[in-house]
């Protein structure tokens, strides 16, 4: 018994070591990258070239690539246009993810298992075969070089859709009799009794889009021409810099800022509504 006792044990030590080990090399895997970004964004050696072998410690430390990504590239001004297409975005998607996923689990819809297939179906499709579509239409509509063109195609989010219904699979629909009982309509029902509730769907569903839309590149690039409308993905891709009467686009410590700089937003977002999601476990309890 006892030497059972000391195998389990030590079975149960080696499997936590090497977990140990493997999170930890995934860890640095994803972290040195980073690092090296850093440090070259801080390296005035690496204004034109990337050093090779890369430096963890910048041989030249200046934080003038810094200051050129913030007046040069206008990082200001397009954190700006990128907030104002993410909060569009992020709130036409909630509003219709909420409504289809509310409707969906507790109306009790006719036919609502073929919507929701239908729904999960159009997940398969990629964006890049829809693309061209949407293009000749927004074309045809004049809302190129328009935000327009990025909330449109918000109203139709079926991953927050799903993922809405399914939460509220899980809260009791006694709620919604409750509340019927007293009096509430079914918009009432869902934006004061069921969405206090989903806080943590919420946020997911708003770092997921906030994501998506700080990382965009290609969209924005089909239908914005304006350089004063572009999103910070584009407008680092697109940036420049006039050096003896030519154009320089390779300025690989320029670049790196302008890169960590546009990390930190993203950073504050999931910060900020990560403990939200955590909080959200403790919504399970309700259905038992």
């Amino acid at each position: 018994m006892l030497t059972t006792l000391r195998l389990n044990s030590s079975t149960a030590a080696t499997r936590r070591a090497l977990t140990v080990i493997v999170v930890s090399l995934g860890a640095i895997a994803i972290i040195v990258p980073f690092v090296f970004m850093v440090s070259i964004s801080l390296d005035q050696t690496a204004r034109l070239t990337v050093p090779f072998p890369p430096r963890v410690i910048p041989a030249e430390f200046s934080w003038e690539s810094y200051r050129i990504a913030i007046d040069g590239i206008k990082l200001t001004s397009l954190y700006v246009n990128t907030f104002e297409v993410a909060v569009g975005v992020i709130a036409i998607s909630l509003a219709t993810s909420f409504s289809a996923g509310y409707a969906l689990s507790k109306l009790r819809l006719r036919g609502a298992k073929v919507i929701l297939f239908l729904t999960l179906t159009t997940l398969m499709i990629p964006i890049e075969s829809t693309m061209i579509p949407l293009f000749l239409l927004f074309k045809q509509l004049g809302l190129l070089n328009n935000y327009l063109a990025f909330y449109l195609p918000a109203l139709a989010f079926p991953f927050g859709t799903f993922l809405v219904k399914q939460f509220m699979d899980t809260l009791p629909s006694e709620l919604r009799e409750a509340a019927i009982v007293d009096g509430a309509g079914e918009l009432r029902v869902l934006t004061s009794v069921y969405f206090p509730l989903c806080r943590g769907v919420a946020s997911t569903i708003t770092i997921l889009l906030f994501l998506d839309v700080w990382n965009s590149f290609l969209w924005p690039l089909v239908v914005l021409s304006d350089p004063n409308k572009y999103t910070v993905q584009l407008g680092i891709a697109t940036f420049s810099i006039s050096v003896g009467g030519g154009e320089i686009t390779s300025l690989p410590s320029v670049n790196m800022a302008a890169t960590v700089l546009s990390l930190l937003p993203v950073l504050a977002v999931y910060l900020f509504f990560q403990r939200y999601i955590v909080e959200s476990i403790a919504v399970t309890g309700l259905k038992g």
